[in-house]
């Protein structure tokens, strides 16, 4: 008898989970991936938005505009001015499956948030969760600890104004190491702002408001100095869209459906990029091609659905058909939005009408131009094997269907290593699942300035967008996490500044949605007999050696080939020290990549000067640490 065929079913195998204890056993079913915080889409930032969502909800239907939100030591604190949490159901609203606002359809029909799902989850997915509820002079308070209600408060008097205060600590025992990244938080509450024209929010000390919408999003996300024309801003009756032609390579979209920003896209995003095409095609009286028409477009779209329907809990992809339950469908929506109101703003904007019209024509001559050498560069990738030779793939993409589980979906991450030793280590050492290696060889070629032939021409480079399928722009993007993977060393800094340049000169909306991490591995392994201790930094080194409080063994790590695939397991794990790549504010890609990789300009050999020093310095007095070198005064002054 088979070891199966033993296994005892009956009433006992049949458990019941609590609602808290569910969603902490699978949190990825509620909040996608967990991480870190070092990605946009990390959990913690979902907890935020799950309980900002419910604020917005408020302010949507006319109750208080203002939101105060600080983040302090992992302590988020979120404080609307709406109408407050109906105090006979503060703890139902918080702790209870099924119970909320947002199924009163006359409450609203269009609602993100409103005590869904999403406010349990994180009460469940937090070690501390308090709610106060402040309505006509009264408040009620109650406290929890992972979904269990520790404190249940009774109504008491206040002279606060009507709202609702969430406080909450995600459990470090779930998102690992966690912190939060300014950044990203405030890309998030960008976003609202732009989506609820007038609405303040106040987060930490700043203010974040606007006027114009979706146009003031795209003045903030782009670099207007290189937009062909002033940004087209249509608004209609649940639809906003603001676009224009750049002079980058591909698209960049920003899609938001009742206030979610959906960063996958979905339906109304397809629509967007179809209406464009088909208005720009009719009013030119020609049938051009879709990539001459899209290329170099950025845009955004935000629309207003009745009770839409998502691809995930996440919210990040709209499948929604129908604009309501019996309503018309999104694609026609969207399409005679634009073909009206778009064509209309052609006709009157005659200049506007011609730069466009000569940005699709010479869209259309640079890609017959690279035709042949393109036809030819997909012929040497597929005879060169890829799969095989440059690529060592995994099981799980980000581009797959419903099969894999979102959290799978997003934790999928390409390693771009260079040379055999530490692609080799990585390799063993990795998640087959999840985690694929691309290794490269030698030196990437400094394209900056070079137009998109040379990526064709230059057989590494054509391979790795073959690996990542972008030739066509990111939307079939086979990875969320691409991690350039590289020594920490002169040479490896080189071959990252190489890498950087590639994606920012030819695919900068990979960078821009938060997708390229560069790899940290740690500099020094600190050792005796008994313990072991990876550090990333001189002063976790320092406390690896207190720690000790004897003689340790101190290795200087200076290559990824020198660290084996055993230790490499825990480098790439939960433990992962990932570091995005996060595009400033106003960042000018231009003036960034010309004073890294162009010609040696002045201001860059001041910069060089005056940081040598200190990173000589550092160097030699981690040689002698970890070598115990003595380094005679004489040497210094040489060096």
């Amino acid at each position: 008898m088979s070891d199966t065929a033993k296994i005892i079913y009956n009433e006992d195998n049949i458990k019941s989970l609590e609602w808290h204890e569910h969603i902490r056993l699978r949190p990825g079913m509620y909040i996608g991936k967990l991480g870190d915080g070092s990605s946009q889409d990390d959990g913690i930032y979902v907890l935020l938005k799950e309980v900002l969502d419910n604020s917005i909800d408020e302010y949507v239907m006319g109750h208080g505009k203002n939101i105060d939100i600080t983040i302090d030591q992992g302590k988020v604190t979120i404080r609307d001015y709406g109408r407050g949490i109906p105090l006979g159901k503060v703890v139902d609203c918080v702790s209870k499956i099924n119970t909320g606002g947002k199924y009163d359809s006359r409450a609203f029909k269009k609602s993100v948030g409103l005590n869904g799902v999403g406010t349990k989850a994180v009460n469940a997915l937090s070690t501390h969760f308090c709610v106060e509820s402040y309505r006509d002079g009264e408040v009620k308070v109650a406290e929890f600890k992972a979904g269990i209600i520790t404190q249940d408060h009774k109504v008491g008097k206040t002279k606060e104004v009507n709202g609702t205060k969430i406080e909450f600590i995600a459990d470090d025992t779930i998102f690992r190491h966690y912190k939060y990244r300014n950044e990203y938080v405030e890309n998030q509450l960008w976003n609202y702002a732009y989506l609820n024209a007038g609405l303040k929010l106040n987060f930490n000390g700043k203010v974040f408001v606007s006027k114009n919408g979706l146009k003031d999003l795209l003045e903030r996300k782009t670099d207007t100095e290189n937009l062909l024309y002033p940004i087209i801003h249509l608004v209609g009756e649940d639809i906003e869209v603001a676009l224009s032609h750049g002079t980058q390579y591909g698209e960049e979209y920003y899609s938001f459906v009742n206030g979610q920003n959906t960063t996958q896209g979905g339906t109304h995003l397809a629509a967007f990029r179809e209406a464009i095409v088909k208005t720009l095609r009719d009013f030119y009286k020609k049938d051009y091609d879709t990539r001459d028409i899209q290329t170099s477009i950025v845009g955004a779209i935000s629309i207003k659905v009745e009770e839409p329907v998502f691809e995930s809990q996440t919210k990040t992809k709209l499948g929604s058909i129908n604009m309501a339950p019996e309503g018309i469908t999104i694609r026609s929506f969207v399409v005679d939005f634009l073909k009206n109101q778009l064509d209309n703003f052609l006709h009157k904007n005659k200049e506007v009408a011609d730069i466009i019209h000569r940005k699709i024509q010479q869209s259309e001559r640079e890609r017959k131009e690279i035709a042949d050498i393109k036809k030819i560069a997909n012929q040497r990738a597929k005879k060169a094997n890829i799969h095989n030779k440059k690529l060592r793939d995994c099981r799980v993409h980000l581009t797959d269907g419903k099969k894999t589980d979102d959290e799978l979906k997003l934790s999928s991450t390409l390693f771009i290593t260079e040379g055999d030793s530490a692609s080799g280590s990585i390799t063993k050492a990795r998640d087959v699942q999840t985690q694929a290696v691309f290794s490269l060889r030698g030196k990437p070629l400094n394209c900056y300035g070079m137009t998109k032939k040379v990526v064709y021409q230059n057989e590494e480079l054509n391979l790795l967008q073959h690996a990542l399928d972008i030739e066509d722009g990111i939307e079939n993007l086979r990875y969320n996490r691409v991690v350039i993977s590289t020594d920490a060393d002169v040479d490896g800094m080189h071959i990252r500044l190489l890498l950087l340049t590639f994606f920012l000169q030819f695919f900068p909306e990979l960078v821009k949605q938060g997708h390229l991490y560069i790899f940290e591995t740690p500099l020094f392994r600190v050792r005796d007999k008994q313990k072991t201790f990876y550090c990333y930094s001189e002063q976790e080194k320092q406390d690896a050696i207190n720690k000790l409080k004897g003689k340790a063994e101190i290795t200087r790590f200076k290559g990824l080939g020198e660290i084996s695939p055993s230790e490499f397991e825990g480098f790439i794990g939960e433990d992962i020290h990932l570091e995005p790549v996060i595009m400033g504010e106003k960042t000018k890609i231009e003036d960034l990549l010309s004073y890294y990789m162009g010609k040696n300009t002045p201001e860059r050999q001041v910069f060089i000067i005056d940081n040598l020093k200190v990173e000589l310095d550092k160097a030699v007095n981690e040689e002698q640490e970890v070598m115990d070198l003595e380094v005679p005064e004489e040497s210094l002054e040489t060096a």
